[in-house]
């Protein structure tokens, strides 16, 4: 699985003052051509575990989820979170009711990432013509 991008797409991050959430754009980390190519193979739990790393939290395992995008180590579908994101649902609330899988908010933000770079990629630019 490969996505590239013309584009420098920039990381997204969070930041609460005064009550008020912000969300700011730095220089993006991602390379500008994301590879899913190799297979990871570890151990965790005591069982073997093999994914496609699409990011340091987001993997696609064959054995999981049909190989649908998850946060690593969890059956948690990237999908589902940005479902309930866009319900209104905040990334605290989120981290706090997935408490138990370690969903972290650095993980939900390398989400929104991954989803932006995607849109990016795959929606055409419209131009004018005379």
């Amino acid at each position: 699985m490969t996505m590239r991008t013309n584009q420098n797409i920039g990381r997204l991050s969070s930041k609460t003052t005064n009550g008020k959430r912000k969300i700011t754009r730095t220089k993006s980390s991602l390379p500008r051509t994301i590879s899913a190519k190799r297979l990871v193979r570890e151990m965790y739990g005591g069982e073997p575990y093999e994914y496609f790393a699409l990011g340091k939290h987001i993997v696609a395992a064959p054995g999981v989820c049909g190989g649908r995008p998850t946060f690593k180590y969890t059956r948690i579908r990237v999908d589902f979170i940005l479902d309930l994101l866009a319900t209104g649902r905040s990334i605290q609330d989120l981290t706090k009711s997935y408490s138990s899988s370690a969903l972290t908010e650095e993980a939900i933000m390398e989400a929104l990432e991954l989803a932006r770079h995607a849109f990016v990629q795959v929606m055409p630019v419209a131009r004018v013509t005379a």
